[in-house]
């Protein structure tokens, strides 16, 4: 392909970040468009599997979000009544088995090392550039001004502005909603924190991860709930809202509740996607991570297929002679599996809440190591 086409990136989040970095080490000229004032994320954690280290390793940031992050050596899913490990995994090794580790980490943490990564690799990075509108490979902003380039990579996450033009349909409610806090890791739960995992019972489970050299623990409460379909991650709740919704539930679901009780906590419903049947229009506008296909978080995989997303994609660009091909090099590498993942993800939902979870793990139970996911690699995935 000739040089140099600029490439248009909007949305700063893991996908577009890992992609802004990943397309500019490629040889193009890239401009990312932020809506937020200013480059960062909120507070929550995220989990890293070994195929979406891989391609972090792609642009040079493997190492920096590793020692930022905290490798579990062991994972567990409990039944709800009486705390009994149903399922454990073993997480030493990953190394050697995928190729890459195995991580949890702060957003903020790894979206500061992605950031670091984006600026050394020339990207310009512009934030308060909200984007209202596009019309071919230009996007205007709130303030009425107007960026162009010569291709649109839409990765403004699950409300794309970008998508609207492949799908106008709003995301849809999954019937899920979730609690979520951080909480410092204290004598009091430090045995939960030495073994994290998920807590599961009749419609709803809750997960624990450590992050930050195990100071702190990253908690979620998942719920089926009608009611509720504001998806904003900073909307506060009464705490004792999760008393209420896991009463009766067994004694180390109790002592994160009130580990939990003591944080500020937030609310935010589990809004997705339906699948696309395609992610190009016109050969020049294309989408990423969840403004391509958000799914719910029940295989921890949405950011590990953004992250993908941006590898591969800038893996076609540079193999290709025209921004077109590139695309439909992409497309044709992503789209099944990203389509996958987002189907699986949200089937899991009812595997790991149903009604009867007695039998969880005994022939069931589809992960995303048992579904093969840690074996994928960004970096050699034929394009």
């Amino acid at each position: 392909m000739s040089r140099p086409e600029t490439i248009l990136i909007v949305g700063g989040g893991i996908a577009g970040m890992t992609a802004a970095s990943a397309i500019a080490q490629a040889g193009f000229k890239v401009t990312l468009l932020e809506s937020a004032p200013e480059f960062g994320e909120i507070g929550a954690g995220v989990t890293l599997s070994p195929n979406a280290m891989k391609g972090l390793d792609f642009i040079g940031a493997c190492e920096a979000a590793t020692k930022a992050g905290v490798e579990p050596a062991r994972q567990r899913i409990q039944h709800w009544e009486d705390g009994r490990t149903l399922v454990e995994k073993d997480r030493t090794g990953q190394m050697d088995k995928y190729g890459a580790p195995y991580i949890t980490i702060h957003r903020a943490d790894l979206h500061e090392v992605l950031t670091e990564t984006a600026r050394n690799s020339g990207v310009d990075l512009r934030c308060a550039s909200p984007v209202v509108s596009s019309e071919g490979t230009t996007v205007t902003l709130a303030d009425g001004s107007t960026v162009s380039g010569d291709l649109l990579i839409g990765a403004d996450g699950v409300k794309s502005v970008i998508r609207e033009r492949f799908d106008p349909k709003e995301p849809h409610f999954t019937g899920h909603v979730a609690w979520r806090t951080l909480v410092p890791v204290t004598e009091d739960i430090k045995d939960l924190s030495d073994f994290p995992g998920i807590i599961i019972g009749p419609g709803a489970m809750i997960t624990r991860y450590n992050i930050r050299n195990y100071e702190a623990m990253n908690l979620v409460f998942f719920a089926r709930q009608e009611g509720w379909s504001d998806d904003g991650w900073t909307t506060p709740v009464d705490p004792e809202e999760i008393r209420k919704v896991y009463q009766g539930w067994c004694g180390d679901a109790q002592r994160l509740i009130d580990a939990a009780c003591k944080q500020p906590m937030y609310k935010w419903a589990l809004n997705a996607r339906t699948a696309l049947d395609s992610w190009i229009i016109d050969d020049n506008v294309t989408l990423i991570g969840d403004a391509a296909h958000a799914m719910t978080p029940f295989l921890g995989h949405g950011a590990a297929c953004g992250i993908e997303d941006a590898v591969v994609l800038a893996r076609a660009l540079k193999a290709s002679g025209t921004i077109a091909e590139g695309l439909k090099r992409y497309q044709d590498a992503r789209h099944e599996r990203a389509t996958f993942i987002q189907g699986e993800s949200n089937n899991n939902a009812d595997r790991m809440q149903g009604q009867d979870t007695s039998l969880f793990g005994l022939g069931e139970m589809k992960d995303e190591e048992s579904l093969g996911l840690f074996e994928y690699d960004p970096r050699t995935v034929e394009v």
